[in-house]
Parts: structure tokens; sequence; C-alpha cells
């Protein structure tokens, strides 16, 4: 089976580090991609040491991994408990996760993540997936595409750039991503051109893989699967994706206030181990995937 190239992985040493490996340890890595830091994970692994991995998208299965100690899983990681309970597992020492699109995805022109190619509107992590960026762009109604736009783009033409996709549409339907561009062309000034494209295709890309909601799924069962002194070490690569696990580590939940106890002490499943870790200069300079990283690490109490 030929290897898929995929990108360097990132933050390599600091995130394995943040898991603390125990050498017979049990170890998941939610986002296999082209197996970097799962690599990392198993020469720290003794005999005895396992790592269960996980990757939707049919691609990364090219790179798997041939060791007894390790297990590929081709699933969304919001089904991580349902699968770990099907391998017997009950807990696990550390879960590591590397979240946005790997750079095979981003090179792939007709998979439709970059703007840097014309391709038709798809944007899906797995072909398994129904909804695509062709649905989105051309069947949501005003109010859907409004907010798609400006809570996952965080753009504020939300509004502006909704109406114009509608009236577009009407006239025949937007198919490739050079037509999305010529539509929405008028709030794309030369000088701010990527940058506001990165944000449309951020949340339309979003939309339609239900990223947020995975992550959310995925960290509410981490409390029950993390055995005491567990370890997550976790990498973001936007503020709507750190600002998730930020909360998360901090109360234990997404909204609200954190939970006290009798005595008014926090009632919270994680501490937070360390500072919030960014990448070197001189690693952005190797890999310009990685400058927008943040690792968050938290110990299961």
């Amino acid at each position: 089976m030929m290897v898929m190239k995929y990108h360097n992985p990132v933050l390599l040493k600091e995130s394995v580090d943040g898991l603390r490996i125990k050498k017979n340890g049990v170890y998941v890595d939610i986002t296999f991609g082209g197996g970097g830091h799962s690599r990392e994970i198993l020469k720290q692994l003794g005999e005895a040491g396992r790592l269960i991995a996980f990757d939707q998208d049919e691609e990364a299965v090219a790179n798997e991994i041939q060791d007894d100690r390790f297990t590929l899983i081709n699933e969304n990681f919001r089904y991580l408990g349902q699968f770990l309970k099907f391998y017997g597992i009950k807990k696990v020492d550390g879960i590591l996760a590397d979240f946005g699109v790997s750079s095979h995805q981003f090179d792939s022109a007709e998979r439709g993540f970059s703007t840097r190619f014309e391709a038709e509107l798809d944007m899906r992590m797995t072909k398994r997936n129904e909804l695509s960026a062709y649905e989105v762009i051309n069947q949501y109604g005003h109010h859907q595409l409004r907010r798609v736009l400006f809570e996952y783009g965080e753009l504020r033409n939300a509004e502006a750039m909704a109406s114009e996709i509608i009236s577009a549409r009407e006239k025949k339907p937007i198919k490739t991503s050079t037509e999305l561009k010529e539509v929405l062309k008028r709030f794309l000034p030369a000088h701010k051109e990527h940058k506001i494209l990165a944000q449309i295709y951020q949340a339309i890309r979003i939309e339609v893989n239900q990223e947020l909601e995975a992550i959310k799924e995925f960290l509410m069962q981490t409390p029950a699967l993390l055995d005491k002194e567990g370890r997550l070490s976790i990498i973001s690569y936007h503020s709507l994706e750190d600002r998730l696990v930020k909360r998360f580590i901090q109360m234990g939940k997404f909204e609200g206030e954190v939970e006290k106890d009798f005595y008014g002490a926090p009632q919270t499943p994680f501490k937070k181990i360390g500072n919030l870790i960014v990448p070197t200069k001189e690693e952005i300079k190797q890999n310009n995937r990685a400058r927008s990283a943040k690792l968050r690490i938290a110990e299961r109490i």
C-alpha cells in the first residue's frame, strides 16, 4: 500500500513529552494522520504498552503502522469511548490530539480544502459524510449560512456574504472554489484576500465536518476514560478549538461557572500542567503549518 505524504508532526517532542509515557501504559492518538505522533509514542512504549489511533480519513489508512502494540481505527474520534469499550479497554494513561486539517488534505486539490486550487466544493474529512461544502453553499438558508460564516469564520460581513451567495445561486449553482471566490469577490480586498478566504473556508469546513461538536463530544468522554494522573495533550489551530479545550480543562464543561463542593472548592476533573506551549521560531521556519499551533496539557485528578 502506498504511503501518503503527510505533514511533519507539529510540536512533536512537546506533545508526546506532555503525556509522560509509562512503558507499559495504554495511549490513544485520536488524530493519526501521517502517524508522526503515533510513531514517537511507540518508540517510548515497552513490549506490554499499547497504542490505539483514530482517523476518519480513508486515505490515512495507507500510513498504518505494522506493530503488534498498535491498532488504527478508521473512524471519527467522537466515537472514542465506544471503540475503546469494543476493544476491552476501560482506562487509558494518555490521549493526544492534533486538531485541524493535515497538509496532505490541504495539498490534495480534489478534496477542496485549500484556497490555492480550483476544485469542486467538497471539504469532507471522510467520503462517508453525506454533507459537503456544495450542500452548505447551495442548500442552506440565509439564517443558516450567516450563522456558519459568523460563528465559525468569525466574519463581520457574514450577513452580506450570505445574501450574496443566495442571490448568485438563484441564477446557477455554485460548484467550484473559483466560482465561490468570484461570488464573494467584493468582500476580498487584495491586501486581505488570503486571510478572508481562509476564514470562509474554515467556516464551511467546520460545518461540513461538525468539527466543534466532535471536539466537544470527545472532551466530555475523557474524564471517564483517563486513569488517575492520566494526561491530555491537545494541539489546536484556531481560537474556536482552543477556547473549547481551555474551558474544558479549567471547568470540566464548556459553559457556565465551574461547579464547587460544599466548602467552595472547584470540582474539576483536570488540573492544568504547565503553561500554553507554542512552536519555536525555528519550528515555524521548518514547518509553516505550525505557526498557529497551541498545545495545552492537563492531568486527570
